[in-house]
Parts: C-alpha cells; structure tokens; sequence
C-alpha cells in the first residue's frame, strides 16, 4: 500500500504510462509539461477538483463543476471552456487510456495561465487559462472502510475569508500542507485543524464529524471547503432520519463522542480510531457503518442514467 490514512492506495503500475492531457492535448506522462512561467507553479494561482469514477461515469460531477465554476469566478479566472466542453475533454483522456468501470480517480487541475513575467498581478497573464487533467487508476486500500485513523489537533488553524478563504479549493494548499507536516511528524494520519476561534473545523484533506448520542455532528462550514462528500454525507443522513448539526463544537466534544471518522472524494467515509491519544474507538462502529451504506447508495444512484458526451 502506499500513501497514508484516507489516501491509502493499491500502488498499480500501469500508472507509469498514463496518458495526460494538458489543454486538450494528450501526452505520455514523461512529455506532459507546462511553463515554468504558469500561474499554478509559479504562485499557486488557480482551482482544482478530484474525481472520481464510478461505474463508468464521475460521480457527483454536477456538484463538482459547480464549486469549480464557483471557485474560477470568485478569483476572477476565465476557464476558457464551456462545462461541455470540459466533460468531453475528461472523458476524452479516459478513452486514451482505456479507464472503464472503477478503480479511477482524476485531478483536474485550472491555472490562470502563462505570465509573462513572474509576477502576482494576473494583468501580466499571456494565455488562456491552463488546464491539466491527470488520470490514474487508483483504488482506496481495501482496509480503508475499517481502519481506526489516527488523528492529531494541529497548531495550523484554518483562517478568516478576507486573509484567503478556506472555502476556496485553491491551487494555494500550505496552509493545509503544513498542518500534515505535523499531524506526520506526531505520527497521525491526518491532522485535525480548529478554527481561528478554537472550534473544531476540518482535517488538512477531508472532512471531520463526530457521532453523539444517535446524531451526527460537523463543524458550521465557515471555515472549510464546501466538500462534496460532507454534503452528501449530512444529506442521506438527514434523509434517513438522522439528526446532523451543523454547528461549532470543541474538542472537548470530540474527546466524548461515540464515534468520529472523516468523509472524502476517495475514500468516502472513514472511520477515527484515536484524536490527540483519546480512544473513540476501537472497531468501526454502526453509526459510521450505516452512513458507508448509506453513502455508496447515493453514489450508485449519481451514476445511474447519467450519460457522457
């Protein structure tokens, strides 16, 4: 296995010859490049989502163009496509590679474009906006429904809008890179990051809830991404009858809950064995296997009926 905690993956060696596509071009993995002058490399300057497919089609794709568009017009970034036009070039790249069924997962990576010098106002943008789509067949590990993760409550808090909006899936990751630079170093699969005011508001990668007497518990989403898999997660719960809050909590409430786990495009939903040394468990527990089922239910029915281009 390889990677760690949610993203712990079966390594698959036809990944060394995938197909890339950048700007609607395909290229082998080696010949893929972009400008060492793009706003991505040169200053994180852009948005992206991760997919993943599901039967053949990506799954909550509706949603994810949504926050993507989102993301694109907050910053005052032209993607330069239409959605159509960008669902084509995703399965295009499928296609190129022969990914069918399950077991892939994409990164669909916008950039503002090339600068003609490296330089952080976007008035010295020369290109349309790059976009780089990066296909792999990447399984979450078998145990990844069952294993306890280890968390760790991190220094690196999550911050206010006007500093940079942590609901922004932006190119601009440190925050939450350094954040699992500790929650690593701790020995943790994943840090646990408060907001500026000390509630509880998001792990660096995925999103945290905790389960309490019979209901589900996250933070109020002021202070993380509008997850894709933590809105459909409080949606088939609400819908079968669970009670959720949306809330601010400490972690003297997480210390006392029954069950945690974490929620994800990749892995889904994850069990939390430990936080900060604190035992919530040992086993996953019913509420987190009743929201698993719950969930790959809504993921199934996502896909049905749903045509591609």
């Amino acid at each position: 296995m390889e990677g760690k905690g949610t993203h712990s993956y079966v390594p698959d060696p036809r990944n060394a010859d995938i197909v890339i596509c950048v700007n609607g071009e395909h290229f082998a993995r080696d010949e893929a490049k972009v400008s060492v002058f793009d706003s991505g490399f040169m200053l994180g300057d852009g948005v992206w989502e991760g997919l993943r497919l599901h039967e053949g089609r990506f799954a909550f794709l509706d949603q994810h163009f949504d926050r993507l568009w989102r993301g694109a017009k907050a910053i005052h970034m032209d993607l330069g496509v239409t959605r159509e036009e960008l669902e084509a070039r995703l399965y295009a790249v499928l296609d190129a590679n022969g990914m069918t069924g399950d077991g892939v997962h994409l990164r669909l990576m916008c950039t503002r474009g090339v600068r003609s010098t490296p330089y952080q106002d976007p008035r010295v943008v020369i290109s349309p906006a790059t976009i780089v789509i990066v296909p792999e067949w990447k399984e979450a590990a078998p145990e990844t429904a069952t294993r306890m993760l280890d968390l760790f409550t991190v220094h690196v808090r999550r911050g206010y809008p006007d500093v940079q909006d942590p609901m922004l899936n932006s190119h601009s990751k440190l925050n939450c890179i350094t954040a699992c630079i500790q929650a690593a170093q701790a020995g943790a699969d994943e840090a646990l990051m408060l907001d500026p005011h000390g509630f509880v508001a998001t792990c660096n990668s995925t999103h945290f809830f905790i389960a309490k007497d019979g209901e589900i518990w996250t933070s109020s989403g002021d202070y993380c991404l509008d997850g894709i898999t933590r809105g459909t997660v409080i949606s088939v719960a609400r819908e079968a009858g669970i009670t959720v809050h949306e809330r601010n909590f400490s972690l003297t409430h997480v210390y006392g809950a029954d069950e945690a786990f974490t929620t994800g495009t990749f892995a889904g939903v994850a069990p939390v064995g430990t936080v900060d040394g604190r035992v919530l468990g040992t086993e996953r527990g019913p509420m987190v296997e009743r929201l698993q089922q719950l969930y790959l239910a809504r993921l199934a029915g996502d896909v049905q009926g749903r045509g591609r281009p």
